[in-house]
């Protein structure tokens, strides 16, 4: 089965691909490839000289995937000639929460709008635009997911979602978060979920007031509020800390108590590992196409896919697998001090930081964790010499490269000239251009406009800026928002790699213990109360560190016996109460 993508923002009129393909439209009698316009198309059952001219298209802006041929009969739906395709769907199931696991760009928000029946799945006729529910339910084997489409198609299930894109809700409702909440209450229970989700104290303010994980609460608690059958949560724990990721944790599950079928997209791994019972891995091409494999248990296909390689399908998602390692002892290994602080008081408002002493080293890695307002923001903005502090003192004999929290972009050009306005040449080519450039598949971004940029991709390009810029300390304020799972991993190498050959040193923000495992040598430990005052604690060694802040957070990991990856205890279970009897939260030996 071969199919042809055809990348509509790389090929628009005046592009080095339209000339191109115009150059070769209608140059043999099968008319394979064509330009009407400012459209072109290629048509699959080309001949093979025309596709290979169309696989040579410059800049990318054509791909010729070859897919098994028994995936044609699998095809679920389509947008368009040469656009993207999607393979199989995932099953809600009774009183189970499942998973979905893969990469940005492939199918999963597309999933989501299929089995909430937003619209219906075409076959890849994407010509016929009212498919015909019957014909279309047909087409699965018998099972539970084809009882389920059976439910949408006459509409006897009710469905509730939880968007991805939380900070787009100011724009669609300006009101305040207790109006937005009636307006979705079929329980009548705001003040039991606004308690619930810690929102209470913020009924009373508009959503653009609200910051991000004050949003995603929002969110959660008006999708709850919700009487369905069916619950679809898109990336839930943006923006939030360990403890609200936990607390969303229990109230999402307890909807499985109440006979529920949730369906969940998620990139923490940790998260996901902990919430779901089942977990469909779903593997493409970014833009191009999307196979969903059948459910897996949890802890099965989440090794699967940082392994990189599917055993039952045979098939390889990544070229090399994604391993954890035991961190350094701090101190081990590590060179002069670059940074030394003791002593900082800020008052910002009715918020105030305080903070030890404490340290950074050439070639180390500081992880930066707690609870969301606690004061990680702004002592890494004292550190940036953004702003200044009240007492103490901060001595730093090293030039600073700094990624803020809030990435955007108003550069206006492409992202191939936005590197070079920042970076010069230096991109281009050599260790930078393997290790990041390329990690980060900025290098497929090159041509798209910088202000077009979606959340994740935005992130990347940022991150790789922040990391070319000639510095001895780099400062990341949450690089994992937005990626998805693998492009996270994937970041967090690539910070780590620059550190060690360079003999540089970096802190990092995140509230994803999957990428603070790989990334960091050691922690520092915000405690507080979030909004009034934080405290920092360390540098601590890795181990030392996070079994501070997770005593605190009442949470206990362990290491997965293959992968070696963090794995959040269930509450309570008995490995739960012996980690936390032996005061070991991070992991045990």
């Amino acid at each position: 089965m071969r199919v042809a993508v055809l990348l509509e923002e790389r090929c628009k009129p005046n592009s080095n691909a339209f000339a191109y393909l115009k150059k070769y439209a209608a140059m043999c009698d099968r008319e394979c490839i064509q330009v009407e316009g400012s459209k072109c198309k290629i048509l699959e059952t080309a001949c093979p000289v025309c596709f290979t001219r169309a696989k040579h298209c410059p800049d990318e802006a054509v791909k010729i995937i070859n897919l098994p041929e028994e995936l044609d009969t699998d095809l679920t739906h389509s947008y368009g000639e040469n656009s993207f395709r999607l393979f199989r769907l995932p099953s809600p199931r009774q009183e189970q929460i499942v998973g979905i696991l893969g990469p940005n760009g492939i199918g999963k928000s597309t999933a989501i709008n299929l089995l909430s029946g937003t619209f219906t799945p075409n076959l890849g006729d994407w010509t016929n635009e009212s498919p015909d529910w019957d014909e279309v339910i047909s087409t699965f084997p018998r099972g539970e997911l084809r009882d389920y489409l059976g439910l949408v198609s006459t509409g006897e299930v009710s469905i509730a979602v939880k968007p991805q894109y939380i900070d787009k809700l100011p724009s669609i409702f300006d009101g305040e978060v207790s109006e937005l909440l009636e307006r979705v209450d079929d329980r009548e229970e705001i003040e039991v979920f606004s308690e619930v989700m810690g929102i209470s104290h913020i009924l009373q303010r508009k959503l653009g007031e609200l910051s991000g994980g004050e949003l995603q609460r929002v969110a959660i608690c008006a999708t709850l509020l919700k009487e369905a059958d069916v619950y679809f949560f898109d990336e839930p724990s943006s923006y939030l800390d360990i403890y609200e990721r936990m607390r969303m944790v229990g109230v999402v599950r307890s909807l499985v108590d109440r006979g529920k079928r949730v369906l969940v997209v998620e990139h923490d791994l940790a998260i996901l590992d902990v919430l779901c019972d089942l977990v469909h891995v779903i593997y493409g091409e970014r833009s191009a196409y999307g196979i969903f494999t059948p459910p897996r248990p949890t802890r099965t296909a989440i090794n699967a896919y940082l392994d990189g390689f599917l055993p039952e399908e045979n098939v390889r998602i990544r070229n090399k697998p994604i391993q954890f390692l035991r961190g350094r002892t701090r101190g081990e290994e590590f060179g002069t001090p670059l940074l030394k602080w003791g002593g900082i008081e800020k008052t910002l408002g009715d918020f105030s930081l305080k903070t030890g002493d404490g340290e950074v080293k050439s070639a180390e890695v500081v992880g930066v964790v707690g609870p969301n307002a606690t004061g990680k923001t702004t002592l890494v903005k004292i550190i940036a010499g953004e702003i200044e502090p009240d007492e103490g003192w901060c001595t730093m004999d090293a030039k600073v490269s700094y990624k803020p929290q809030h990435v955007r972009s108003n550069f206006d050009g492409t992202v191939q000239e936005w590197l070079d306005s920042e970076l010069g040449n230096k991109w281009r080519s050599g260790e930078f251009h393997t290790q990041v450039i390329r990690t980060l598949q900025v290098d497929k971004m090159l041509d798209l406009r910088a202000t077009k940029l979606s959340g994740g991709e935005l992130q990347a390009v940022s991150v790789a800026i922040c990391l070319g810029k000639e510095a001895d300390l780099y400062l990341f304020d949450e690089p994992s928002a937005h990626l998805d799972s693998n492009a996270r991993m994937e970041a967090a190498k690539a910070i780590r790699r620059t550190m060690e050959s360079n003999e540089k040193a970096a802190m990092v923000i995140d509230h994803d213990t999957y990428f603070l495992d790989i990334v960091s040598d050691s922690i520092l430990v915000f405690q507080g109360e979030g909004g009034n005052n934080g405290q920092a604690v360390g540098p601590l060694s890795l181990r030392k560190g996070m079994n501070l802040f997770l005593s605190d957070a009442d949470v206990t990991f362990r290491r997965d016996v293959e992968s070696h990856r963090p794995r959040i205890n269930k509450p309570l279970s008995r490995k739960d109460r012996e980690q936390k009897a032996t005061g070991e939260y991070f992991y045990s030996d």
